[in-house]
């Protein structure tokens, strides 16, 4: 008997192998178990729990009633490029031209994937700190890029160790991707660590992406960004966005800084890939940075609170844990319960019905810890705690 020519040919065949290697997102992986238990506590999800402020609402509502619906420019709307370009200025000192060096995404995600699709050929390496954001090595992979994953580890404050960093540069990096504060360590860097970033930057010709969505968000001292690091403006690509701050995360809306000879490339992939960002994204935008520093205020001293308290509260448990300088995570240790951190996470999950995210889903480096984050309520907080703390207990 003939073979049909649905068995002769199998079209999973024609499948990316690129895109049939990466696994999926370890986070949302576990959290599609959540989804079934709406009685669960989630200290899991990267996402803020306010509401968008009414004044960046209103104004978004406002743009779609006066026909504010059409495309773009594909940089985006000038009038926000220069508010942006206004910022950055005024917090790092830095002049970028909204006219040729700023390009508005959807997101900071789609901001790193069109700047490593400027810069990554196949079989070009790009240095990575683990733990790290799960989508880091993902995309370089996606790229047929390769990601090299340098540790950074709880008994050094999570920080980056520049002789490591050192010692995983080869003649095929093309750059460093850092994240500060960290995605999911809440770990920073200081004036000092990224100068000796900078230089090896320099020293080897290296492209530095500085994805920066969490510094609006930090404890006890002021975020130093890569641009104000003399010399480096000419070689960052500055990532940056609203989800975080301003509670925005699904109006999709964020941006890329960067020199000219970065732009011009990302915003020809940005033109075919997404054309523009969503304009009434961009008007809300707008207002988000011209009238809402107050509110952005407000939750930060909100998220002062809970930091100090979840953290005081896994260190009384006996699960040690750094007070975070950013974001809003907290990376707790969990060695002393014998167990792995995905045993830990499901039987947590079933036994307390708190959900938290196995700590090696952010690299290896992260084994042992989990990741819980700090933006939910303080009730939530507080109850979720006194779970965790009775399920220590019953080990």
């Amino acid at each position: 008997m003939k073979l049909s020519l649905v068995q002769k040919h199998n079209p999973e065949s024609l499948l990316a192998e690129s895109a049939k290697a990466i696994p999926p997102s370890g986070i949302r992986q576990f959290f599609d178990i959540v989804s079934s238990m709406p009685d669960c506590i989630s200290l899991g999800v990267g996402e803020p729990d306010f509401i968008t402020p009414w004044r960046i609402s209103d104004t978004g509502i406002l743009a779609i009633k006066d026909g504010c619906t059409h495309y773009t420019s594909n940089r985006g709307l000038l009038e926000l490029r220069s508010l942006i370009a206004r910022e950055l200025a005024s917090y790092h000192g830095v002049e970028y031209d909204p006219d040729t060096e700023i390009v508005v995404t959807m997101g900071v995600s789609q901001g790193l994937d069109i700047a490593l699709r400027s810069i990554i050929n196949p079989g070009d390496e790009v240095i990575i700190i683990e733990p790290c954001y799960v989508s880091y090595a993902a995309t370089i992979r996606l790229l047929n890029g390769i990601p090299v994953n340098v540790p950074a580890h709880f008994e050094e404050e999570f920080r980056v160790n520049c002789t490591r960093l050192k010692m995983a540069v080869t003649p095929k990096t093309k750059a460093i991707l850092l994240n500060y504060p960290a995605n999911p360590t809440g770990a920073s860097l200081n004036r000092e660590t990224l100068q000796e970033i900078a230089d090896l930057a320099l020293e080897h010709n290296l492209i530095i992406l500085s994805d920066e969505i969490y510094s609006s968000l930090v404890y006890g001292r002021k975020h130093v960004s890569m641009v104000s690091i003399p010399g480096m403006k000419e070689r960052t690509v500055y990532l940056n966005g609203f989800s975080k701050s301003h509670a925005m995360t699904g109006w999709r809306l964020g941006y890329v800084a960067a020199p000219v000879y970065l732009t011009d490339v990302m915003l020809k992939i940005h033109q075919y890939t997404a054309l523009c960002a969503p304009s009434i994204s961009q008007y809300a935008a707008i207002e988000a940075i011209e009238k809402s520093s107050k509110d952005v205020a407000r939750m930060n001293a909100e998220y002062t609170r809970r930091r100090n308290f979840i953290a005081k509260r896994f260190n009384e448990i006996g699960l040690p844990c750094l007070y975070p300088e950013g974001a809003f995570y907290v990376f707790p240790k969990i060695a002393s319960t014998w167990l792995t951190d995905e045993d830990f996470a499901l039987r947590l999950l079933k036994a307390e019905k708190v959900a938290v995210v196995p700590g090696g889903v952010f690299g290896a480096p992260g084994e042992g810890h989990i990741r819980c984050s700090f933006a939910t309520s303080m009730d939530n907080i507080t109850e979720a705690m006194k779970r965790i703390e009775r399920f220590v207990a019953s080990l």
